[in-house]
């Protein structure tokens, strides 16, 4: 049995991160819109949740908005 993988890319969830993670990019582009508005009226959190999604994009530990890992 296959897992189901989403169809939203590994590297662009992480180039946006990193670029425009203050801005809450990576969310709305994983459909986390509610979280994307929050991050973006918070700047990343001032920094800290911004680093904190790089990180957790970056070592595959999130998911989109259905709960299913990125497609590498």
């Amino acid at each position: 049995m296959q897992d189901q993988v989403s169809e939203k890319s590994f590297s662009t969830a992480l180039i946006l991160s990193i670029l425009f993670g203050s801005l809450g990019v990576d969310r709305f582009y994983l459909g986390q819109a509610g979280l994307g508005i929050v991050k973006l009226v918070t700047f990343g959190g001032l920094g800290v949740w911004w680093l904190i999604d790089v990180i957790k994009i970056a070592t595959n530990k999130m998911t989109d908005s259905q709960g299913l890992a990125l497609a590498h």
